[in-house]
């Protein structure tokens, strides 16, 4: 190992690494000896070996427990050992539905092979543990097991929705998502754009801006151009058919070898709530294929050079298809921070910005996600649970900040590319580079969301106690970290270590803060009323006005209407979903941010709306805690008026959770006094 700090001997990437080049420089967890751990910079975490090498190695592991012990004692620790190899052995193995994988197909062929699971390609009549959809939630109807989508997620990261969520935020901690780069909305905020950009020009006659315009549906770089000034935008019949986003353009990325390039990280959304998020230690680094020049009118529809999608430059003359990760037109994420770590540039520094971006986004989506998911799949009736993949696309600028381009819910997991033998003949080659960071995301995603792995765990370590101190320390001696039960590694030995690192709930405590909009969500959540809808309905916005107590002789229960008809109006002229109709969350969230605007006028928005969800919260675990009074009440009076039964009838007490105990919401009451009027 090297020093921490010192530059990496030759740049070769380093294998399945417990840290990524450089650890993130958030508060790490420290070891029981104290010191904290942390990997050397420029030390990449890669996929150990192709895929069949790592089934090779992975073939026929066995754990050291029982030969360790072999012979000791009376109760023969062999044979017992051996009995609970053959139990192992008679595990039934994980199943996976892999029928609608599509794209991903071979690599989580290749992954189930390392993990020896069981595969059904066409399908099972009998439920599978995992089902593998290649699009969305809704490929198959489940209802058991797990899905590898969210319902909602396709919807959530289009190019509008992702930048109504990330501006909501960007209102709130302007500086914290400053990661973003400023946006507009097309058509309805065309006369807006316009207005902004001549008062910017107006204000800095030096500012010569670019702006990239995005299709809301499209990908792979699909109808992407570059303009110079408003006027230059196609607004044809096109644009009111298909909407788009209008983005300034960075002009400043970092280079190369002279190209632009951006990074393709793979994101495991492992649960909502509670939220769970694990980041893959290598990525794909996608570069252009013409030298990159700041834009002129002469280049603006050079898209070799400003379009860095790998779908484009593929047709490219100079794109170079390469089996070593440190060139080509596609690399690994670690050997471009191998690259820069040898230039004396602060990884450590690059991969905290970069975890802090992911995190800071997805905390931005998790509130509409909660509507999409308690519609399809809502509390207290059966149904998968869900975890998903997500392929961030970033790009980092010459100073080595990273900025968030787009979030795709259904990345690319091909592990193989299209070969042209001859005019128009092409042939699918194995594209090693992809292997060897795609088969990792996916295998190790499938290991961390493995249903018998607590099984397995809570049955090995209860066998462990009746273990034979003898046995134990044979174990200790053999293991050498004797913190896990013996059985827990069998199933997974000869495996690499694992590529993701877990980055939520671990740096919980510095995000905390920003999940305002998760609390107004769940506020909208309990007013829905009829289980499965996404919409609010004018009844459930007057209750929710009611409950919380936020009418009053400046603010009547007809201004009230008069604000859901207005805002809901809007939203819905917008195209939002007509599918349902009423007051979707972002509206929602618009009337909450009015609100507190209206209670508290002398604070900042954040502070604004923390101090109204505190507000509503409070007077709802009053609420509740009179609900569960009453039905206790009822429950007595029963009881007393029929003193000879044994069985009466069983009440539910309260009609809703309570958000806060009413402990803690007592505890704030002085706080809420302080706000008002």
């Amino acid at each position: 190992m090297e020093p921490a700090g010192a530059p990496p001997q030759g740049c070769a990437p380093a294998r399945e690494a417990e840290e990524p080049p450089g650890s993130p420089a958030l508060p790490a967890e420290e070891p029981q000896g104290g010191q904290p751990a942390e990997p050397p910079p420029g030390e990449a975490a890669l996929p150990a070996v192709t895929g069949r090498e790592r089934c090779r190695r992975g073939a026929g592991t066995q754990g050291p427990g029982g030969r360790a012990a072999r012979g000791r004692g009376r109760r023969a620790p062999g044979r017992r050992g051996g009995e609970e190899g053959g139990r192992a052995a008679r595990r039934p193995r994980v199943t996976v539905d892999s029928s609608k994988a599509k794209t991903s197909l071979e690599a989580l062929k290749i992954s189930l092979r390392q993990l020896r699971w069981r595969e059904f390609p066409f399908g099972r009549r009998l439920p599978c543990d995992i089902y593998w959809h290649g699009v969305s939630f809704h490929d198959n109807d489940i209802f058991s097991g797990q899905v590898n989508k969210f319902p909602g997620m396709t919807e959530m990261v289009r190019k509008i929705t992702l930048s109504r969520a990330v501006r909501t935020m960007q209102d709130l901690f302007p500086l914290e998502y400053n990661f973003y780069p400023r946006s507009w909305i097309l058509p309805e905020e065309f006369p807006l754009f316009v207005d902004e950009v001549r008062m910017m020009k107006d204000s800095d006659p030096s500012w010569k801006p670019t702006f990239i315009v995005k299709p809301d549906g499209g990908c792979q770089g699909d109808g992407i151009y570059l303009i110079k000034d408003p006027s230059d935008i196609r607004l044809t019949g096109s644009i009111q058919s298909r909407p788009a986003v209008v983005q300034e353009y960075i002009c400043k990325p970092l280079l190369v070898d002279k190209l632009k390039f951006d990074i393709r990280l793979y994101v495991l959304l492992k649960s909502l709530e509670p939220l769970e998020i694990y980041i893959a230690k290598d990525g794909l680094s996608r570069f252009c294929t013409e030298p990159y020049q700041e834009p002129t009118l002469k280049n603006l529809h050079q898209v070799f050079m400003h379009l860095t999608n790998y779908s484009l430059n593929i047709h490219s003359g100079n794109f170079i298809h390469s089996d070593n990760v440190n060139t080509g037109s596609k690399r690994t994420f670690s050997s471009i921070l191998c690259r820069l770590s040898s230039r004396g540039a602060d990884v450590k520094k690059l991969w905290s910005d970069i975890i802090s971006l992911v995190i800071k986004t997805i905390i931005a989506l998790t509130p509409e996600l909660k509507v999409y998911y308690q519609s399809d799949i809502p509390a207290g009736k059966p149904g998968p649970t869900c975890f998903q993949i997500l392929g961030f696309d970033i790009l980092l600028m010459k100073n080595l900040k990273p900025m968030l381009l787009e979030v795709n819910a259904n990345p690319s997991m091909r592990i193989e590319h299209e070969q042209e033998l001859s005019p128009g003949v092409f042939e699918n080659v194995p594209s090693p580079v992809d292997e060897e960071v795609k088969v990792a995301v996916i295998r190790d995603t499938l290991r961390l969301v493995d249903p018998q792995k607590k099984k397995r765990k809570d049955v090995q370590c209860q066998t462990l106690e009746h273990v034979s101190e003898a046995k134990e320390e044979a174990l200790e001696a053999g293991a050498g970290d004797g913190g896990e039960c013996e059985g827990s590694r069998g199933p997974e030995a000869g495996l690499p270590s694992l590529c993701l690192k877990q980055v939520f709930p671990k740096y919980a405590k510095q995000f905390n803060y920003l999940r305002l909009v998760d609390r107004v969500a769940a506020l909208f959540i309990r007013f829905l009323g009829v289980k499965g809808t996404t919409k609010l309905g004018p009844t459930g916005f007057r209750t929710f006005i009611r409950n919380c107590k936020l009418s009053n002789s400046n603010f009547s229960m007809a201004s009230v209407d008069i604000l859901y008809i207005d805002i809901t109006r809007r939203w819905n002229s917008m195209g939002i979903d007509h599918k349902e109709s009423g007051m979707c969350l972002q509206a929602f969230v618009e009337a909450f941010f009015c609100l507190a605007q209206k209670k508290y006028k002398s604070l900042p928005l954040h502070e604004q709306v923390a101090s109204l969800i505190d507000f509503c919260e409070y007077h709802l675990a009053a609420l509740d805690e009179k609900r569960l009074v009453c039905g206790r009440g009822v429950m007595e009076r029963r009881s007393a008026g029929a003193p000879g039964q044994t069985d009466g009838l069983h009440l539910t007490p309260a009609a809703h959770t309570p958000l806060l105990s009413r402990t803690a919401a007592a505890g704030k009451f002085a706080d809420y006094r302080n706000h008002r009027y």
